[in-house]
C-alpha cells in the first residue's frame, strides 16, 4: 500500500476521478466534500499528502491547511483551484503547500505532481497510518498490530496525544509489548516529525554514564573528559527523546530530569551555562511507578510530571484475538527474509500458538515464528517447527491442542476445563490446581458448562506440561 492521501474537494466528479486514479496507483485514498468532513477523517487517518481545493463553499482550502497545521500534521500539501492565480499560489505556498495545480488538469499531471511532492518532502510517506479496519498502525519500518478493543484504545490514544499536544507521555507495559513502537508512532505523527527520535535505555548504563549520555559534559568535568561533548537531550532538540525503563533511573538523575521537563533547560556535567531545548519526552516502564513512589524509589513530583498522559499496552495474554494477526504478519516478514514460501500454519500449530500465554509478549512470539520459518519447509509451518517453551502457568498446558475451530472464549474455556477434568480422572482439586483457580470457582464453571457428569477418580494420571 502506498502513501496515505486525503483529497478534499466539493465536486463529486473530481473526488471520484482523482480518488479512483490514485487508488489504482496503490495510494490509500480518503475523500471529503467539506473541510468539516475532512477534519473528522483526520481523527482516524493520518495522511502523508493532502490534496485540497482552495475554492469551496463555506470553509475553504486555506482554512483546511490552517486546521491541518494546528493539529501538527506535517503532511505534504498540493492545492488545486479553478480560479487559480499567482497571488493565491504564493499565499498557499507560504502556508506550506508544495505545489499548485490549476483546473482543468490531466490525471497524468496530478500523478507527476504527487510523485514529485512526496519525493521532495522526505516525511511525506513516513507518517503513521491507521488502516480502515483498525487492524494495524504502521510507519517507517514498524507496525502495531491488533484487532482487540484494548489495542484499538491504544491506537486512539496515540492519535489523540500525537496530534493535539506535545506533552510528556508515559507508556506502561510488560517487557516485549511494544513500548518503543508506541513512542515511535507518537513521534512520526506528532509535532516533531522532522526532528530526531533518540532512544535511551535507562537500565543499561551506570548512573555516571547515563548522566553524561543524557546531559553531555564540559571539557575537564571528570577524568577522561578531554573535550566538551553534547548529550542526548541536545541531540534530540526539535524532536523526541524516548527514555526506556525510566523506573531504573537513579533518584539523583530524576531530579535533573524534572528540571528538563519543567524548564526545558539543563546544564552539562561540569557546566554552568543553561542550555535550552525544545523537545518531547516519552518515557516507558514495565514497573508500577505509583508503587515505587510509595516505597521511596521514585520521585513523586517527577511521577506527576511524567503522568500527564499515560498509554497502557496490554500484555498479549489479555488480547488472544490478536495472536493470529501477529502470527500472519511475522510469517510473511520472515518468509520473505528467508526467501521461503511459507504461507500458513497447520491447525495444531495455530492451536499451540493461541493456547500459550506468552510471558515474553509480542517479542517472544516474534522469535518463535522466526525460528519456525527457519525450520519450516514447503508452505506450512507445523507444530514441530515451533519452539514454544513449557508453560509457566499450568492452566493452559494440556496434552493435546484444542481444535482450531473453537470460536468463542467461553467455548475454549469449556473445552479446556473438560480436557483437564478428563485427564485428571475427574479429580477436581487437582484440576483446580492445574487450571490456576480455586475449587469453588471450578465448581461453578463445571455447573455452568454442564461438565458435572465427570466423576472423580482416586487414581488420576499426572497431567504433563505441554512442550514444543
Amino acid at each position: 500500500m502506498g502513501c496515505g492521501v486525503l483529497l478534499v474537494d466539493d465536486e463529486d466528479s473530481i473526488r471520484d476521478s482523482i480518488g479512483t486514479y490514485l487508488s489504482d496507483k496503490d495510494y490509500e485514498v480518503r475523500t471529503a466534500a467539506t473541510v468539516d468532513e475532512a477534519l473528522r477523517t483526520l481523527e482516524e487517518f493520518l495522511p502523508g499528502l493532502l490534496i485540497v481545493d482552495l475554492q469551496m463553499p463555506g470553509k475553504d482550502g486555506f482554512l483546511m491547511i490552517q486546521e491541518l497545521r494546528k493539529r501538527n500534521n506535517s503532511a505534504a500539501i498540493i492545492v488545486i483551484s479553478g480560479h487559480g492565480n499567482i497571488e493565491k499560489a504564493v499565499e498557499a505556498t507560504k502556508m506550506g503547500a508544495s505545489r499548485f495545480l490549476e483546473k482543468p488538469f490531466s490525471l497524468c499531471d496530478l500523478e507527476q505532481a504527487v510523485e514529485q511532492t512526496l519525493r521532495d518532502d522526505t516525511c511525506g510517506c513516513h507518517l503513521l497510518r491507521l488502516d480502515r479496519d483498525g487492524f494495524r498502525m504502521e510507519g517507517q519500518g514498524w507496525s502495531l498490530i491488533g484487532i482487540s478493543d484494548a489495542m484499538k484504545d491504544v491506537y486512539r490514544k496515540i492519535l489523540l496525544v500525537a496530534q493535539n499536544t506535545s506533552s510528556t507521555v508515559l507508556v506502561q507495559g510488560e517487557s516485549g509489548t511494544g513500548k518503543e513502537l508506541v513512542a515511535r508512532a507518537i513521534f512520526e505523527s506528532g509535532r516533531h516529525p522532522k526532528g530526531k527520535f533518540i532512544d535511551v535505555n535507562c537500565a543499561a548504563l551506570s548512573e555516571s554514564l547515563l548522566e553524561a549520555e543524557l546531559f553531555g559534559h564540559e571539557k575537564g568535568a571528570f577524568t577522561g573528559a578531554i573535550q566538551t561533548r553534547k548529550g542526548l537531550f541536545e541531540a534530540a532538540d526539535g524532536g523526541v527523546i524516548f527514555l526506556d525503563e525510566i523506573g531504573e533511573m537513579p533518584l539523583r538523575l530524576q531530579a535533573k530530569l524534572l528540571r528538563v521537563l519543567e524548564e526545558k533547560a539543563f546544564k552539562r556535567v561540569g557546566g554552568v551555562e543553561n542550555i535550552k531545548v525544545n523537545l518531547r519526552v516519552i518515557a516507558s516502564t514495565n514497573r508500577d511507578i505509583a508503587e515505587m513512589v510509595k516505597q521511596g524509589e521514585f520521585r513523586r513530583d517527577l511521577y506527576y510530571r511524567l503522568d500527564v498522559f499515560t498509554i497502557g499496552i496490554p500484555p498479549l495474554r489479555e488480547r488472544p484475538s490478536d495472536v493470529p494477526l501477529l502470527c500472519a504478519h511475522f510469517l510473511k516478514v520472515f518468509s520473505r527474509a528467508c526467501k521461503k514460501h511459507l504461507g500458513v500454519f497447520s491447525s495444531d500449530a495455530m492451536a499451540r500458538l493461541q493456547q500459550y500465554e506468552w510471558p515474553g509478549n509480542v517479542r517472544e512470539l516474534r522469535n518463535v515464528i522466526e525460528r519456525g520459518v527457519i525450520l519450516g519447509s514447503g508452505r506450512t509451518v507445523y507444530a514441530r517447527d515451533l519452539a514454544i517453551p513449557k508453560c509457566e502457568t499450568p492452566h493452559i498446558c494440556v496434552s493435546s491442542p484444542l481444535p482450531i475451530q473453537v470460536q468463542s472464549l467461553e467455548g475454549m474455556e469449556r473445552e479446556l476445563i473438560g480436557k483437564v477434568l478428563e485427564e485428571t480422572g475427574g479429580q477436581r482439586a487437582r484440576a483446580a490446581e492445574i487450571l490456576g483457580i480455586n475449587r469453588t470457582t471450578l465448581w461453578h464453571k463445571i455447573k455452568r458448562y454442564g461438565l458435572d457428569t465427570l466423576q472423580q477418580s482416586a487414581a488420576a494420571p499426572h497431567l504433563p506440561a505441554r512442550s514444543a
